[in-house]
């Protein structure tokens, strides 16, 4: 099959580029003005190879996809803020732009200075992919402070939809001008920010932040700290933050994740947030289809109203409470299984009932894919929210994407 003309694509091939000369072969037959993405992941590019491949991207004006993420691995940190600017900077007014990806790079705070620009001057992007660039409290604080100088002061509405940026030790400076961030945006549909260190006041601030965001779908701050347990009611500010937040904010909520979040004191303390799942003022979690809590402490009293929850939860289809205390023999648990079991879905205990899952799964994508048709999976997809992806997959892959959907599975990229 030939290459796409609107598509440069060298992912994985762990080339190692330093001049100009050793672009061109990749460059030579693309036409920039019709480029609609570009992938250069899996690859070291060095400052003269950035300087051309930016250059070539000057002209791409239909550009909507940038996908730099691991593109310097060897490369020194005199290196990096030299070519990331290069490739940055003929892209900062490029409003066909929806995507940047810049994951798995080794940034630091010394090569923010060269991000923000960019940042702060495209208002085009949808989806910003900034996970695993050891940012630091001050360096996600600054990308952040960008991050929110590119909202609309104007009235009209802002584009940004999606931010990832986990594993990067954002702590509670980052997590408070982040909220900031979303707050000044209020268009957010996902957020991950996983194993980012933040604690209590972090967390707190971001409820507050992400509340303003009534589109919001997909959460994921996996690996944070959410209590104080050395302090009492005042340890409790953010979990109880998240909970007003669950009551009020999100009504299209669909995947949640908030494992190993430290939600309880592991001495019978039953979460806020939990409690807000069973309120009966809660209406806004009627389209919750997962909900991961894994490692939080939870205990029987918990489980007890989880189970007067879950009932309320029409769309939930999977739970995970893997790694939480009394699980055996609880009688609770034992009904979330049984509810969710008659609605199509499954509460995951063990490693052992995660791992049926995913074997249930491979063996049902199978029989629904040869039994599906193209024009059946098309039709049905008319009818489900359009993905934030900006590159135009194969019909073998629109229908495995369907199907995913229909089976109410969330995908965290």
């Amino acid at each position: 099959m030939a290459p796409s003309k609107t598509i440069l694509d060298i992912r994985g091939k762990q080339l190692k580029l330093e001049t100009a000369a050793e672009v061109a072969p990749f460059i030579t037959h693309v036409d920039p003005t019709k480029l609609t993405a570009i992938h250069l992941g899996g690859n070291s590019i060095g400052v003269e190879a950035a300087k051309e491949f930016g250059r070539f991207l000057e002209t791409a004006d239909v550009l909507k996809l940038a996908d730099f993420a691991d593109i310097f691995t060897g490369r020194t940190i005199e290196e990096i803020p030299a070519a990331i600017k290069a490739l940055l900077d003929p892209l900062s007014h490029k409003t066909a732009l929806q995507e940047i990806n810049l994951n798995d790079n080794a940034f630091g705070e010394r090569v923010v200075p060269f991000l923000t620009p960019f940042l702060e001057t495209n208002h085009s992007i949808r989806v910003l992919r900034l996970n695993n660039n050891g940012l630091g409290p001050a360096g996600g604080k600054k990308i952040a402070e960008a991050v929110y100088k590119s909202a609309p002061t104007d009235g009209s509405r802002s584009n940004l939809q999606v931010v990832i940026c986990g594993r990067n030790r954002l702590e509670d400076p980052g997590a408070t001008a982040w909220a900031k961030a979303f707050e000044a945006h209020k268009t957010l549909v996902e957020v991950q920010m996983p194993q980012n260190g933040i604690r209590m006041d972090g967390a707190e601030e971001l409820a507050r932040g992400l509340a303003a965001c009534p589109e919001l779908q997909i959460v994921n701050f996996q690996d944070n700290a959410f209590i104080d347990v050395e302090m009492d009611d005042e340890g409790r500010k953010a979990v109880r933050a998240w909970a007003d937040a669950f009551k009020t904010s999100w009504p299209k909520l669909r995947y949640l994740d908030l494992s190993d979040c430290m939600l309880s004191n592991g001495e019978g303390e039953v979460p806020p947030i939990l409690e807000a799942f069973n309120d009966p003022n809660t209406k806004n979690l009627q389209h919750l289809q997962e909900l991961r809590l894994q490692n939080n402490n939870l205990d029987a009293k918990s489980y007890e109203v989880l189970a007067q929850a879950v009932p309320k939860l029409t769309a939930l289809r999977r739970l995970d409470l893997q790694d939480n205390d009394d699980v055996e023999d609880n009688e609770h648990l034992d009904d979330i299984a049984e509810h969710l079991k008659v609605h199509g879905g499954k509460l995951i205990l063990t490693e052992e009932d995660e791992e049926e899952e995913e074997k249930e799964e491979e063996e049902k994508d199978g029989e629904e894919v040869a039994e599906t048709p193209l024009e059946e999976a098309e039709e049905e997809k008319k009818e489900i929210p359009a993905p934030l992806v900006t590159e135009e997959k194969p019909a073998a892959d629109k229908v495995a994407d369907v199907l995913a959907d229909l089976m109410s599975k969330v995908h965290i990229g």
